[in-house]
């Protein structure tokens, strides 16, 4: 039907997204990829895709079943999740660092300002959950109803990146308070994501915290953030020496490397529990090196774009401002109109039209993620100090 094939029209409406209003820089001119502005575009226009990641994973991904329920046109997005939020960690390990070191006392207040949002949208979007599980029939006992609400097993099934991210947040934090020297540092806290690394793959696919390699498979990119806005200086230069190279040897190499990848996922395998092979936490830890090396690609192409094509529109702007909202609860619409709920629970209410899907569970996530925008506590005190300085504007 004409209807089915009208969600490959996403397909140019992204690129229309990410280039409307793009600015191309001159000979020898240079925009700056990791200021914020830029940075927060990047971040919106990649919450968008990691939408269409879920979606397609309910719609087209392989493991579906039954087989009648696989609908075709977001195939391209089911497998690229993990890539677009290594966008996402490497812009948080190199804002970290750069605040440190260019905000007075940074790290005053840090847990209440910067780990304390991000906890407090994960428990509630855990109980908005939690209250559409009871609504859809999901029978739970008690043990579970804990589960669920501590989420010690994931009531929203997407917040992985809203458990692990508090904790880098905090070696972050430790060890820049009580190390002095800057290089041991930023050494100490890259050692706690390769750690926290390597014990994830020593765990097998569960129902619990570390379910499965997505939980691990793109964070080193948070320390390649802490480390690049080490050296950025010399970085950059570089890249600016190297760019009639680099540029079109990033975009050359990423469809490579992302085969590359999926080789080594499929030769070696993260699910090596599931025909007992004695070697499974080092077949996990090859896929994963497999899968780091494109993350670095991907999110080397997006800098070296945003350093001769400076992305950014009012919708992108946006986006940016609602990113981690928009991303934990954006999930609970992809479930409600799937085929059924996480869980097992079929829907009653089923969006055929994938076209249709997604445009139901972008508008309800966006006005979902505005109003627990608007209902956050202010950790920051930004409200107070906003009516603060609006009053000594007016007073002067």
């Amino acid at each position: 039907m004409v209807a089915d094939k009208l969600i490959y029209s996403v397909y140019f409406i992204l690129p229309v997204v990410l280039l409307w209003g793009a600015k191309l820089a001159g000979k020898k001119e240079w925009h700056d990829s990791l200021s914020l502005e830029q940075s927060k575009a990047f971040l919106g226009f990649l919450t968008i895709c990691i939408m269409l990641h879920h979606v397609g994973q309910k719609t087209c991904a392989s493991w579906l079943q039954p087989k009648t329920r696989i609908q075709q046109g977001l195939g391209f997005f089911v497998p690229i999740g993990f890539l677009c939020v290594s966008m996402f960690l490497f812009f948080n390990g190199y804002g970290l660092y750069k605040s440190f070191h260019s905000k007075d006392n940074y790290l005053k207040g840090f847990v209440k300002k910067r780990i304390l949002p991000i906890v407090f949208m994960l428990y509630a979007t855990t109980v908005i959950f939690y209250i559409v599980r009871l609504i859809v029939g999901e029978k739970m006992d008690v043990q579970q109803t804990l589960l669920y609400l501590t989420s010690i097993k994931l009531c929203n099934p997407y917040t992985w990146y809203a458990i692990v991210l508090p904790f880098f947040y905090l070696a972050f934090y430790l060890a820049f308070k009580f190390i002095k020297n800057d290089g041991i540092a930023v050494l100490v806290t890259t050692a706690f994501v390769v750690a926290y690394m390597l014990f994830g793959t020593t765990i097998d696919h569960n129902d619990y915290w570390f379910r499965g390699e997505w939980w691990y498979n793109c964070v080193f990119l948070f320390a390649v953030g802490i480390i690049f806005a080490k050296f950025e200086d010399k970085i950059i230069s570089f890249f600016k020496r190297t760019y009639v190279v680099l540029m079109p040897l990033s975009v050359a190499l990423i469809y490579p490397l992302y085969l590359f990848s999926r080789f080594v996922c499929d030769t070696f395998s993260y699910y090596g529990e599931n025909w007992g092979a004695p070697d499974t936490v080092f077949r996990r830890r090859v896929c994963v090196g497999a899968e780091t090396l494109v993350c670095i690609d991907f999110v080397l192409m997006f800098l070296l774009l945003g350093m001769k094509i400076k992305v950014g529109n009012k919708f992108l702007k946006f986006m940016g401002k609602i990113t981690l909202e928009f991303y934990l609860i954006h999930g609970l619409f992809v479930d409600l109109f799937a085929f059924n709920f996480d869980g097992g629970v079929v829907n009653k209410i089923r969006i055929h039209n994938l076209l249709l899907y997604v445009v139901v569970v972008f508008v309800l996530g966006l006005i979902s993620a505005l109003i627990l925008k608007k209902i956050s506590p202010d950790f920051a005190g930004k409200k107070k100090a906003n009516s603060e300085g609006c009053k000594l504007s007016k007073a002067s």
